[in-house]
């Protein structure tokens, strides 16, 4: 076994290593669920955070919006930078603003200031984004890069669950406020818990040099690398089909079939935890079949969902079971693939994970944020939108993968 402690590549696949591993998926895939942390947890509050501040609907959503700008934007300026700087600089400095912003959120009386913070809490959460993908390309290679995504994904799966049960469980107790004050305490432990257990990374001997143009070089080269681009891709694709889901889904499933909130929250944890499962099967199978095909075995079943989802419009009157049963096969494989599309993708790259990690994130965010709006056209009274939308993604992704990714070796 590679037993080194000097070489962080290796650290944390020795035998002796395991309960660091077992650290590290914690502190990272906890790291990675800034989104849904930032997001979903605060949902439950949004009416009475509009109510509180004396603002409209739109400008409360407003705050919504801004922080997913954020999260986009930061993961393009932080991650190439840690590949200039190493790690956990720029990590621990995220941390830092995020759990400041999230203090100062809690006690805003303003929408405009809430608006501006929320932006600058989602850059700052960036951080946590990119560079725990990255950190994961530095310690591993190969089918050890898949196993260690598919326990990421296992724990940033769980987080969409948990997230808004959170949120909900705060406001029992306290305002709108308070949700803010948990986020910010949630910065506080998870930046001891990288200062503390997370090492750095990315040593001075593999780091991009020649500043800004020495970045823009390795960017550029990531975005003209066909086999990169292809799993960027297909990653984005499967994600705005899931974008397009949590869009759409309550309104469909709610309004249109009246389905019961409590029912509707069973439905949204269970395809949440097909994402869990999935993401744990496909650290088990790369290993025994290849995570090139098990990429490929995702698209399909992913496409074959979303035709199956869109062929139900077919049926008069509208079956439930016809849209629950299409969707939960679309959003598994979110866990298939993303675990495998991921690992595949960033180990093309080395020296510029970073950078990589901050391209997939971007895409993924960019293919949901186009889409995301369209889903709500055609009012509550149809679920075609969604489907259709979902068909194009999932199709979109399984063509990709047979045009760029399933000919190469």
């Amino acid at each position: 076994m590679k037993a080194s402690l000097s070489d962080s590549r290796n650290e944390v696949v020795t035998e002796p290593g395991r309960r660091r591993q077992t650290w590290l998926v914690i502190i990272l895939g906890a790291l990675g669920a800034f989104g849904p942390l930032s997001m979903d947890m605060y949902l439950p509050s949004l009416p009475s955070l509009t109510l509180n501040l004396h603002t409209t609907t739109s400008f409360g959503q407003l705050s919504i919006t801004a922080c997913l700008i954020g999260l986009a934007i930061g993961q393009i300026i932080i991650g190439p930078y840690s590949d200039n700087h190493g790690r956990k600089g720029p990590l621990l400095a995220g941390l830092i603003v995020f759990t400041g912003t999230s203090f100062l959120c809690s006690m805003v009386s303003s929408i405009i200031l809430l608006v501006i913070l929320r932006f600058l809490q989602g850059l700052a959460g960036a951080a946590g984004l990119v560079i725990s993908r990255a950190v994961a390309r530095d310690l591993y290679s190969g089918t050890e890069l898949t196993k260690f995504f598919s326990m990421l994904m296992a724990i940033n799966g769980i987080f969409p669950i948990l997230a808004p049960i959170m949120g909900g469980l705060i406001l029992k107790f306290t305002s709108w406020h308070g949700v803010f004050v948990v986020l910010g305490v949630i910065g506080i432990i998870l930046f001891l818990g990288a200062f503390f257990g997370l090492p750095e990374t990315l040593p001075m001997e593999r780091r991009i040099t020649g500043g800004l143009s020495g970045t823009l070089s390795a960017m550029g080269n990531i975005c003209r690398d066909r086999r990169f681009m292809g799993y960027a891709a297909v990653l984005g694709l499967v994600m705005g089909a899931m974008f397009c889901y949590i869009s759409a889904s309550s309104f469909v499933l709610q309004d249109m079939f009246g389905v019961s909130p409590i029912g509707f929250s069973l439905f949204f944890a269970t395809n949440g935890l097909g994402i869990v499962a999935m993401s744990q099967l496909a650290g088990i199978l790369s290993g025994r079949a290849g995570a090139k095909k098990v990429l490929r075995t995702g698209t399909l079943i992913a496409a074959a969902g979303s035709i199956a989802l869109f062929s139900g419009l077919l049926l008069n009157p509208p079956r439930l079971i016809a849209v629950m049963l299409p969707l939960f096969f679309v959003v598994s494989m979110v866990g298939l693939v993303n675990t495998t599309a991921f690992s595949l993708a960033m180990q093309t790259q080395g020296r510029a994970a970073g950078s990589a990690s901050a391209i997939l994130g971007l895409g993924m965010n960019l293919v949901g944020a186009l889409l995301s709006p369209l889903v709500g056209l055609g009012g509550s009274g149809t679920y075609f939108p969604m489907a259709l939308l979902i068909l194009f993604c999932d199709i979109g992704a399984l063509l990709v993968y047979l045009i760029f990714i399933g000919r190469k070796a």
